[in-house]
């Protein structure tokens, strides 16, 4: 797949930030240095890096947020370093390095990369995948590689980058693993379009709902709970009402409320497939010997609410509501605000219904969500995703579940986009994303369609004729966590 001429950019900047930094630190260990939306970053690992002496912790910089303050270690650097770092990645681009490929054998691989721990690990995986071991060479720096780059670091504007911010990340993502100190950074092609995005940054920290809480005294983070939220009187208001919104919104279109457990045998999850398929997202917790779960998600108890009585067609639909307290292991580094925290209150739903009732419950499932964005003024995107590829079931199931969900899109002329293996793991769905003040992106609402739960918990109705027959579940989120919304 052909790279955008930024993407090549800005993973081009990483390589002269790394390269910057291995002249201050020559023993730093390099993670990796891919590109994100607008920039890029590079993990290292400063442990044994710092020559002037002395260790200073990421807390010495006012501004780490609640949420970094749970996964800081010592670093060789603070964020009052960037600036000495920007200063020799412009001296190094005025030098015009030159970025060259290579493609080495894994012995030359293990023997360039023999004091890069992290690099002899990704080295392993590509010999075990048979893949061939590209380097990039630019000055004393090489990393481990496949490219694209410039051809010289002068395509690289020296007024159009800057570094960001310093932030904690664990290796691979894994908790298990080594924590790293991640250098953000943002490159753009030239002046004017850095300056217009760091004009727009200026408004997001204005903007800043973190702060806003604070000073509007409506809630506030702790390190005593880490990533969840702690109410104010005057937050309560605001979330009292919203609820009381979509409980009227809700009662007027058939939904009956529930509300099921917070902590539950692990034996549920292995049941329903989460266990299997969301076994790293889950808190356990060990209780007498046995082995119990914080909910991270409604369905499964939801479905035992279902089964608790033997159903016949004339019951079905059954829609059944619920505002869920869940629980979600998040990584660390994707904790932000109310955005994404460890606990919160999930607006929910699952409609059990008969396969020729799909269409018209996605219609008003639909109706519902559009109901409650045009109430708040929000513009609305939509996305079709499909079958990932750590998804449970009989393929034949996903097939028809991801035709349903499409034939409703194109029936109600809405305009999509196709997000190609992002459903979730029982079923595909359709995600609702809006637009803030900000033009930023935020997925709040979605509609699953799911065949899978249904058989894997023996989920029954009685049909017109007397047969025993599996219903569809339809996973509802009007406005997702209230948190976010």
């Amino acid at each position: 797949m052909k790279e955008d001429k930024s993407d090549i950019l800005r993973h081009s900047t990483a390589h002269i930030l790394a390269a910057a930094v291995l002249e201050i630190f020559p023993k730093a260990k390099f993670g990796i240095g891919p590109t994100i939306e607008n920039g890029f970053y590079y993990d290292f690992d400063f442990v044994e890096a710092d020559k002037r002496g002395y260790q200073r912790g990421l807390n010495a910089d006012k501004k780490i947020s609640v949420n970094q303050r749970t996964h800081q270690r010592k670093s060789a650097i603070a964020e009052g370093d960037l600036v000495e770092i920007e200063k020799r990645m412009r001296n190094l681009i005025k030098k015009d390095l030159k970025f060259k490929k290579e493609i080495i054998s894994y012995a030359e691989a293990k023997k360039l990369f023999k004091d890069q721990p992290y690099k002899l690990e990704l080295i392993k995986e590509l010999l075990k995948t048979k893949s061939p071991i590209t380097i990039y060479t630019s000055g004393e720096f090489v990393d481990l590689c496949k490219g694209p780059h410039v051809v010289s670091a002068k395509e690289i504007n020296p007024d159009a980058f800057k570094l960001t911010r310093i932030a904690g990340a664990y290796w691979k993502g894994s908790e298990k693993n080594p924590m790293l100190t991640r250098i953000y950074g943002v490159a753009f092609a030239n002046k004017k379009e850095l300056d217009e995005h760091l004009k727009i940054q200026e408004e997001v920290e204005k903007r800043d709902h973190r702060k806003l809480g604070e000073k509007l005294d409506l809630f506030s983070f702790h390190n005593v709970a880490p990533a969840a939220v702690f109410w104010h009187p005057k937050g309560m208001i605001i979330l009292n009402e919203l609820q009381k919104y979509i409980r009227e919104l809700q009662q007027k279109r058939g939904y009956l409320e529930t509300l099921t457990p917070i902590l539950v045998k692990k034996e549920l999850y292995e049941a329903s497939g989460h266990w299997k398929h969301y076994q790293e997202n889950i808190f356990p917790l060990k209780i007498n010997k046995e082995i119990f779960a914080l909910k991270p998600m409604n369905c499964p108890e939801s479905a035992y609410i279902y089964s608790s009585k033997i159903r016949s067609y004339k019951d079905l639909p059954l829609r059944l509501s619920e505002f869920g307290n869940l629980y979600r292991k998040e990584k660390s580094g994707t904790l932000t605000g109310l955005f994404r925290v460890y606990g919160f209150i999930q607006d929910d739903a699952h409609i059990y219904c008969q396969p020729d009732q799909i269409f018209e419950e996605i219609n008003g499932v639909l109706e519902l969500i559009t109901t409650i964005h045009k109430t708040f003024n929000l513009k609305t995107l939509f996305a079709f995703a499909t079958k990932p590829d750590k998804a449970m079931g009989d393929p034949k199931l996903w097939v028809k579940a991801e035709k349903a969900l499409q034939f409703a899109l194109t029936k109600n002329k809405l305009k999509y986009e196709l997000r190609p293996k992002d459903g979730a793991f029982y079923g595909p769905k359709i995600d609702i994303d809006v637009e803030d003040a900000l033009s930023r992106k935020w997925t709040v609402s979605t509609i699953q369609l799911d065949f899978q739960i249904p058989e894997r918990l023996n989920l029954e109705y009685i049909d017109q004729k007397g047969k025993r027959q599996r219903p569809v579940i339809i996973h509802r989120s009007s406005i997702g966590s209230f948190e976010r919304f």
